[in-house]
């Protein structure tokens, strides 16, 4: 997109997968699946601006579980788990990943300044 469009900053947007989560006996949700989808992801983000690419931002979808226009409640994307009927969050393994890659990131670019 920069060689041929002179695109200077690039945005990954809504960027994210459903998997069947639930909620174990301790109350936890673990999700391996997005876990290592969001890993694999942000680690060719990481690539491609080895590599140049004017990468300015991960956005991963979503925060919450939500309802989605497709699938209604049916399908699960967030980071965090929603019980749609006590409205209780729980913060999947997924989304303390992210957290601690987003940490690491700025952790490295303080260093790097």
């Amino acid at each position: 997109l920069t060689d041929d469009y002179g695109v200077q900053k690039i945005y990954v947007t809504e960027n994210g997968s459903a998997y069947q989560d639930t909620v174990g006996a301790d109350g936890s949700v673990h999700d391996p699946e997005r876990t290592e989808y969001l890993e694999q992801h942000l680690a060719a983000c990481a690539r491609a601006v080895s590599k140049g690419a004017p990468l300015a931002g991960y956005f991963a979808w979503s925060l919450l579980d939500n309802f989605e226009w497709a699938y209604g409640y049916d399908k699960r994307f967030g980071l965090v788990h929603v019980d749609y009927k006590t409205q209780q969050r729980t913060v999947k393994t997924s989304g303390r990943r992210y957290a601690e890659l987003a940490a690491a990131h700025r952790l490295r670019g303080r260093h790097a300044a």
